[in-house]
């Protein structure tokens, strides 16, 4: 039995379960099954990979993204420029354990805008500055975006949510969600924005996909904003896990 599965904490409101067993299911993958693995401290990782030797794959949610790495002996060029990873591939050889870490989310992300965007590029705010969040700054710049980083608590290459006014709005042409809020079951999160600033030159992206439409994208909807869900970015990475997982020479940027 091969087994993969999600780490992070909580995981009640991840779909990433029930993609892989209907993929299992559907495409009559034999001799694979994937599992929720919630751990209240990541700590907990090197014991949960050595007491089942049929894991072999995890996808890493939040709150560990960042914190994985120091478990990772091998660790994907675009991982190291990020500093976050959400997939590891998990090998065992005369009986030493090595985990190598990469990252999907950059593949998600990038074919989830390049149909609104194509390679154009434009001004974008980030909202939060998780593990998440990284990976959306990486893949924004490459694909030409100016990023401007949003956090609770502003520092020299951030500026607080105080900070965006209707001037900074004015010149943005997209806003991207990679904080919880909103996130099931607390849906009624959302970023502390002025909304009634936006209108249809914004593009709004929420990382949350669970509901589909978080109140952050309907706030947006409501003002004629694009809105794109997390739905297409979920798909996209953890089919890349899976070629990441399936594939021993896989590298990040091939």
């Amino acid at each position: 039995m091969r087994k993969f599965g999600l780490i992070g904490y909580p995981l009640g409101h991840s779909f990433s379960q029930k993609y892989f067993s209907e993929k299992f299911a559907s495409q009559n993958i034999s001799g694979c099954i994937y599992s929720n693995y919630p751990l209240t401290d990541i700590s907990r990782f090197p014991s949960l990979i050595s007491s089942d030797s049929d894991i072999c794959g995890l996808n890493v949610t939040i709150p560990y993204k960042t914190a994985i790495l120091r478990f990772a002996d091998i660790i994907d060029p675009v991982v190291s420029d990020i500093g976050a990873a959400n997939v590891l591939r998990i090998t065992r050889r005369h009986g030493k354990i090595s985990v190598a870490a990469f990252n999907s989310d950059v593949t998600g992300i990038e074919e989830t805008l390049k149909p609104f965007f194509g390679g154009k590029g434009g001004k974008a705010l980030i909202l939060g500055t998780g593990g998440a969040s990284r990976a959306v700054v990486w893949t924004l710049r490459k694909m030409g975006f100016m990023v401007t980083l949003v956090s609770r608590t502003p520092g020299y290459d951030t500026i607080g949510y105080k900070d965006i006014n209707r001037a900074l709005l004015n010149e943005i042409d997209l806003i991207v969600n990679t904080t919880p809020l909103g996130m099931f079951p607390e849906t009624n999160g959302l970023p502390e924005i002025d909304y009634s600033a936006l209108g249809n030159r914004h593009t709004l992206f929420d990382l949350v996909y669970n509901p589909e439409q978080t109140r952050f994208l309907l706030s947006g909807k409501e003002r004629g904003c694009r809105i794109i869900t997390g739905l297409k970015m979920l798909y996209s990475q953890a089919e890349r896990s899976w070629e990441i997982w399936n594939n021993a020479g896989f590298r990040q940027d091939s």
